[in-house]
């Protein structure tokens, strides 16, 4: 697991720009004035406030919204401007533009394991945003990447710390367990990205299935499932239904039944009741005994 270092973002918007850059013309124009009097020490003097305007307006730094600029002054980080617009700051630093906007990456579709050791395809939407412009760029390389490749780690385990289905009530599954599963996700990126200064907005899985050389196996599988669960269910209605009759008969006196018959009618009841097709009726001419 990365873990996080020391290095943190601090403010260091400069000043105003529009100021200097007005400041600059003013002082320029007058240098030309100083330099038209052709005098050696006007052009000597128009010259040097020339080049010193010039040096000083190379400080004008233009911020656009969500973007900051990472200054540092001969190697050592000194702040960022995250204030928008015009500013000013030291001419002789260097400034680096990094982007605050918020960012989607979609990982690519990986084929893993789940807990089950079965194979799976899984891929993820993970939105971010730097948070921490320092972090950013003197803590990693190329952040970017960083963040792509620790989501695709994060998948990975993910997809291998959970069963794809649930075997029992309650487990959690990367199918069933949807909300449970982007929660954990965004946790783990987030703890794994949080050394380059991202903050993880949101993190989904955009694909899941099985593996293709199984997905007919599991699709058999799965269709077992629900037809014992819709017999189940059948027959639980069934007994209901047949309990239900048994007990109307007997309130209301309707007929009298002993066991034998009852056992009879349960049977023919639960025939009628669970068959998958429509049952053909037998009618008895005797009695139950002949």
């Amino acid at each position: 697991m990365v873990t996080e270092t020391i290095t943190q973002e601090r403010r260091a918007d400069g000043a105003p720009g529009i100021p200097v850059l007005l400041g600059g013309i003013v002082v320029i124009v007058a240098a030309f004035v100083l330099l038209a009097q052709g005098t050696e020490a006007t052009v000597v003097t128009g010259a040097l406030i020339i080049a010193a305007v010039i040096v000083a307006l190379r400080g004008l730094t233009p911020v656009a919204p969500g973007e900051a600029r990472v200054v540092q002054f001969l190697g050592r980080y000194t702040g960022s401007v995250r204030t928008t617009g015009l500013r000013w700051v030291n001419p002789f630093t260097t400034r680096r533009r990094v982007s605050t906007r918020i960012r989607n990456h979609q990982t690519e579709v990986t084929k893993v394991n789940d807990a089950d050791g079965n194979p799976i395809e899984i891929a993820a939407v993970v939105v971010w945003q730097v948070s921490d412009t320092a972090k950013a760029v003197f803590e990693v390389d190329q952040f970017e990447q960083f963040v792509a490749i620790q989501a695709e780690t994060a998948v990975r385990h993910i997809a291998n710390s959970y069963p794809y289905d649930a075997h029992q009530a309650g487990q959690t599954s990367l199918r069933d367990s949807a909300d449970e599963i982007t929660q954990k996700l965004a946790e783990e990126i987030g703890a794994r990205v949080a050394a380059a200064g991202v903050t993880i907005v949101e993190a989904r899985l955009s694909h899941l299935a099985y593996a293709s050389e199984i997905a007919q196996a599991m699709l058999r599988r799965q269709q077992a499932n629900a037809v014992v669960a819709a017999r189940q269910r059948i027959v639980e209605g069934a007994v209901g239904m047949v309990d239900m009759a048994l007990t109307k008969l007997a309130e209301e006196s309707i007929v009298e039944l002993d066991e034998e018959r009852k056992a009879a009618m349960v049977s023919n009841l639960l025939v009628v009741l669970c068959a998958d097709r429509d049952t053909q009726p037998v009618v008895n001419t005797g009695t139950l005994y002949h």
